[in-house]
């Protein structure tokens, strides 16, 4: 599937719940869009097995799988052209900006867009970072910042996107800027910074626990724990969530919105104004068209698109359980027909069979052994 297709298919999601605040269904939408979010991160990690699967399968056998062939020419093809054409647009705002819904609307206007929400599903991008950056502040228990270590940028074109959206890529806007200097950037905000930290705080709490106990399953849960233990080092100013045990310390309030907004500062400073947009994801798609120089046609506000509405922070909560919900089952299904499989070979009989059998042998003991003690009250009244 290519960037064009998955772009479509986030909005096609995005876009069921665009009710008014405070709605019903602007709550019923909040939890279906964060289940149907959550529940594509397992659906992602099955994917990947099975193309695992397939590419090990063409090794020993040499078939030639066409669809994979085609898509890796494909690829090819167009990396150079990738390449000369740069980073096109940076979204430099801190997480719980709006970023996503941001990301899905750049989407939509033709720039490919990798959010940190699907970091994890680019093998060699999040590879680069976590051997690089995160694993190895834990390894040293000194957190790795943007001024430490410039990452290979070059990995986002040849994944395919020209565009980033949120943390971890936000901080690195000097390094960004000066590579590739037709870049535009645009500083997401909130109303004011407390608003900010309770949605932060909000999502810090949804996805410790899953990661808590998801990384001890599965190995790209683990990567993300490293991500995650980085990431609350650089907004708390303080480097002692990268080894704690769990549960992590609850997140500084002073230091992550003293972090926010010397953030933002250091931006309006550093990027000129010309190609800088600070910007408020409720402001609709014409300040976005307007400095993207989107023509007004070609806007989608002309033509009755509304814009994303994603990521709430009811829908983030939601979204954390039902992505380790999901697995849970799936992995409790597929144990259970295992030993179905085994017990009927061994029984002959269905599980759900003996438990039939089991039950009636039960009633007709419990039965007899009433009929038994009736019995003998009876036999002790008579005498």
């Amino acid at each position: 599937m290519d960037q064009q297709q998955v772009s479509k298919t986030k909005m096609s999601t995005i876009y069921l719940n665009q009710s008014t605040g405070g709605s019903w269904s602007e709550f019923f939408g909040d939890i279906y869009s964060g289940i149907a979010v959550g529940i594509g991160h397992p659906k992602w990690f099955i994917e990947k097995t099975i193309n695992q699967g397939m590419k090990a399968f063409t090794s020993l056998t040499g078939v030639s799988l066409s669809s994979l062939d085609e898509d890796a020419s494909h690829q090819n093809s167009s990396i150079d052209e990738k390449l000369s054409g740069g980073l096109r647009v940076i979204g430099v705002g801190y997480g719980r900006t709006g970023t996503y819904s941001l990301a899905l609307a750049l989407d939509e206007l033709g720039f490919p867009t990798l959010h940190t929400q699907h970091l994890y599903e680019n093998q060699k991008i999040f590879t680069h970072f976590v051997e690089n950056i995160f694993y190895k502040s834990i390894q040293q228990d000194e957190v790795i910042t943007p001024a430490m270590y410039t990452p290979d940028f070059d990995l986002l074109l040849k994944g395919g996107f020209t565009a980033t959206m949120d943390l971890p890529f936000a901080l690195y806007y000097e390094q960004i800027h000066e590579k590739y200097p037709d870049c535009k950037f645009i500083l997401t905000v909130r109303e004011n910074s407390e608003v900010w930290f309770r949605s932060w705080d909000v999502l810090t709490k949804s996805i410790t626990q899953p990661a808590q106990y998801g990384s001890f399953f599965f190995t790209h849960v683990n990567r993300l724990n490293y991500y995650m233990r980085w990431l609350f080092s650089i907004v708390n100013s303080d480097k002692k969530y990268l080894n704690a045990p769990f549960p992590l310390p609850p997140q500084s309030e002073e230091k992550a919105i003293s972090s926010y907004e010397s953030h933002n500062e250091r931006v309006r400073n550093t990027i000129p104004s010309s190609h800088l947009l600070e910007y408020d994801v409720r402001e609709g798609w014409e300040p976005l068209c307007q400095f993207l120089e989107i023509s007004k046609a070609d806007c989608p506000s002309t033509q009755g698109i509304p814009f994303p509405k994603s990521n709430s922070a009811r829908a983030v909560t939601w979204q954390a359980y039902s992505s380790f919900i999901g697995p849970l089952v799936v992995t409790v299904f597929i144990l259970f027909s295992l030993f179905s499989l085994v017990f009927r070979k061994i029984t002959g009989m269905s599980v759900i069979g003996w438990c039939l059998f089991v039950k009636a042998r039960f009633m007709h003991w419990t039965n007899e052994a009433l009929a038994k003690r009736n019995k003998i009250k009876m036999d002790v009244k008579m005498d």
